[in-house]
């Protein structure tokens, strides 16, 4: 399975931007799949995911209300819209397939495959 994202740049405070992360392989459509973070000298951090079916979304407390995690499983693809970004979500995404397919898991050990990650910078 390989995973590319992309969809990153820079933007103002109160902005939005929509990351998408096409996947391919044969079983990528069964897996899990999330979006996480990681800004410079931090640790990679959750930030959204949806189950197989696209189905309970679940989110970090820090971007709820705010992202929103889909997928479109006929294409293969993930998507994360970021609206009303401010500058605490800098940080380069990633998305991430789990083989914990039924359910949404948010800790990084359970994601087996990982996109190379895009930038996201947000001005204030």
């Amino acid at each position: 399975v390989q995973l590319q994202a992309f969809g990153g740049g820079l933007v103002q405070a109160g902005g939005f931007l929509r990351l998408s992360c096409a996947a391919s392989g044969r079983t990528s459509t069964s897996y899990t799949m999330g979006w996480f973070r990681q800004a410079p000298g931090k640790e990679r951090e959750f930030v959204g995911a949806v189950n197989r079916g696209g189905q309970s979304p679940s989110y970090s407390d820090s971007v709820k209300g705010r992202f929103t995690v889909s997928r479109d499983n006929a294409k293969a693809v993930i998507y994360l819209q970021m609206n009303k970004l401010i500058p605490e979500d800098t940080a380069v995404y990633y998305c991430g397939l789990s083989p914990v397919g039924n359910v949404v898991v948010s800790a990084t050990h359970l994601y087996r495959y990982w996109g190379q990650g895009t930038e996201v910078t947000v001005s204030s």
